[in-house]
């Protein structure tokens, strides 16, 4: 009897083991998370050890803690004025929450301004750590409080304490010889009942702070949809980046509890607490992270996108640089050269003095309106407050010779050829001459760029410019030799690869030229503009960039019949019955 008792109590046993893990199983596909939920649940099954730990003095802790926090030391990417204002108000938040937690202690905020750190943790005695990826996720200053409020309550419920305290019985050394922890125990997220605790009580500190607790349920959501987003799509090597970052968010998001369990036990908190979900705060520091967004997509030559971010980021917190010149950009190669030209006048009221803004302008004008190009010029000049921009007599004679009137020019290139030892001679030199090829006189341009380039032979954008002189010459052997050289110093860039393919193909050596011209509208989507083109380069490069789309059009449509024949052939039924019929 006592032997069928004991079998009993062992089946017992085993089908509650059973029951058990399945109740905690949680579905983790392969990838860097499975890592990060394998230190979390090692960590939290110490937890279960058979010992008994001491309660750790808040002195104790709040020494180790700034140890921690002293070694960890983020090395920041960018030291700037954003960088500065975000960590301020991250702290004025975590102020306001952690006022609310049941433990005094000296709480401290941070901001780790990494682009792919989509994650925020908390270490012992008070240090709590926010990602700027993960800001860039959010809307609402509501959302940033859930963050920090549940970051707040691993420390307030001793949660990091313990993790300090399995640490040391591991390595079997008193809490005073543990230095130098590494931060990934922090990072990388608690067990399932100390999530949820910590997802309760930090939704619970941010209301009593006065925020929405919807802030914390549109958390989870945003990130469980980007998750999938970006699991289901990822093209690029920074949308790739931007999914492994995401994959390894198995410290706040994806730790333990599924992030539709943890949504469940929000709604019934709320409904349970009676919690009215009242509209959420703005996140005031949405327009830095929009700005940094806007600038990807631009990069990525999303232009519209990132025009359309720009505006709203500027719409948020108008005057800044970065935004308008993300704008600006934007707007020019979309070929909105009126839009280019109001933006870069406001980037001038910011900073008067900027020569490669005044030319900006200037380009931009002349694109949009020759004719009235140089008295709109002026206006623009005269309206600026303080400090004149230097040079100002090369823009001005670009335009008036664009718009017509060319007496302005000759007297500036006579005066900048006689004042060679001029420091600034060799680039207005090359300035002018550039105006020259836009009026339309590739003989002076060429001239001048030429007696630019024998004062600064290692001006690669001069070389460029000057192959696009020669090639309207109809000298493509010696454009071909500029741009040679300037592949070899300075490598492939958009406007040289295309120069190289106008001048090849004019050249009649055509292979050569469409692999030339594939690579420059890949890196530059400019080109396939008519109308930007037009309104920057000679007709003989629009007519030659239309040649060549035909051309490769012409290409493609053969390959596709080709394919289309190929495959017909194998389906002919002489094929599937062989020579000798079916």
């Amino acid at each position: 009897m006592t032997r069928w008792i004991a079998l009993t109590g062992v089946v017992a046993l085993g089908l509650a083991a059973v029951f058990f893990s399945e109740r905690r199983k949680v579905d983790v596909p392969p990838g860097p998370a499975a890592l990060l939920y394998l230190i979390a649940d090692t960590e939290q099954e110490l937890t279960r050890m058979p010992v008994r730990f001491t309660r750790m003095s808040d002195e104790e802790e709040i020494r180790i803690g700034n140890q921690i926090a002293h070694e960890y030391g983020f090395l920041a990417e960018k030291h700037d004025r954003d960088t500065t204002e975000v960590e301020r108000y991250v702290s004025q938040v975590g102020a306001r929450v952690a006022a609310h937690a049941h433990r005094r202690l000296p709480y401290k905020f941070h901001y780790v301004p990494q682009r792919y750190f989509i994650n925020a943790f908390a270490v012992p005695g008070g240090h709590v750590y926010v990602g700027e990826g993960l800001l860039g996720l959010m809307d609402s200053e509501d959302e940033l409080a859930a963050v920090i409020g549940h970051e707040i309550e691993h420390i307030d419920h001793y949660h990091c304490a313990e993790r300090v305290q399995q640490e040391q019985a591991l390595r079997k050394v008193p809490l005073g010889g543990l230095i130098a922890l590494p931060v990934e125990i922090f990072e990388a997220g608690y067990g399932k009942d100390q999530e949820l605790e910590a997802d309760r009580e930090g939704t619970r500190l941010a209301v009593q702070a006065g925020y929405s607790a919807n802030g914390a349920l549109r958390m989870f959501e945003t990130f469980q949809r980007l998750y999938q987003e970006y699991q289901a799509r990822a093209k690029t090597p920074q949308e790739e980046l931007s999914r492994v970052a995401l994959d390894t968010l198995g410290g706040y998001f994806r730790s333990h509890p599924l992030t539709s369990e943890r949504i469940a036990q929000l709604r019934q908190m709320i409904a349970s607490e009676h919690w009215e979900l009242h509209p959420e705060r703005d996140l005031a520091v949405a327009y830095i992270f929009w700005t940094d967004q806007a600038h990807s997509e631009f990069e990525a030559r999303k232009y519209a996108h990132a025009g359309q971010i720009a505006m709203r980021s500027l719409q948020m917190h108008p005057g800044q640089e970065k935004a308008l010149q993300v704008l600006a950009e934007a707007q020019f190669a979309q070929a909105d050269f009126a839009g280019a030209a109001a933006s870069y006048r406001q980037l001038l009221e910011l900073e008067s003095t900027n020569r490669d803004v005044v030319n900006a302008l200037a380009l931009s004008l002349a694109a949009d309106n020759p004719k009235n190009a140089a008295n709109e010029f002026r206006r623009s000049m005269d309206s600026l407050k303080g400090e004149k921009p230097t040079g100002l007599q090369v823009p001005v004679a670009g335009l008036e010779l664009v718009g017509g009137n060319a007496a302005a020019a000759q007297k500036l290139r006579s005066e900048l050829s006689a004042n060679s030892l001029d420091l600034s001679a060799p680039t207005w030199l090359g300035e002018l001459g550039w105006w020259y090829y836009m009026a339309g006189d590739s003989q002076l341009a060429a001239d001048l760029l030429g007696q630019a380039i024998q004062q600064r032979p290692r001006d690669l954008r001069l070389g460029a410019r000057l192959s696009w002189a020669d090639i309207e010459l109809r000298r493509f052997s010696d454009a071909l030799q500029v741009l040679n050289l300037a592949y070899e110093q300075g490598g492939p860039q958009p406007e040289r690869t295309m120069a190289r393919a106008v001048a090849l193909w004019r050249a009649l050596q055509n292979d050569e030229a469409l692999q030339n011209f594939e690579s420059a509208i890949a890196a530059q989507p400019e080109w396939t503009n008519p109308r930007w083109v037009k309104a920057l380069y000679s007709p003989l490069v629009s007519e030659t960039i239309d040649q060549m789309k035909a051309e490769r059009e012409r290409r493609r449509k053969t390959q596709g019949e080709h394919k289309r024949i190929g495959l017909s052939w194998k389906r002919s039924p002489f094929l599937r019955g062989g020579l000798h019929g079916t």
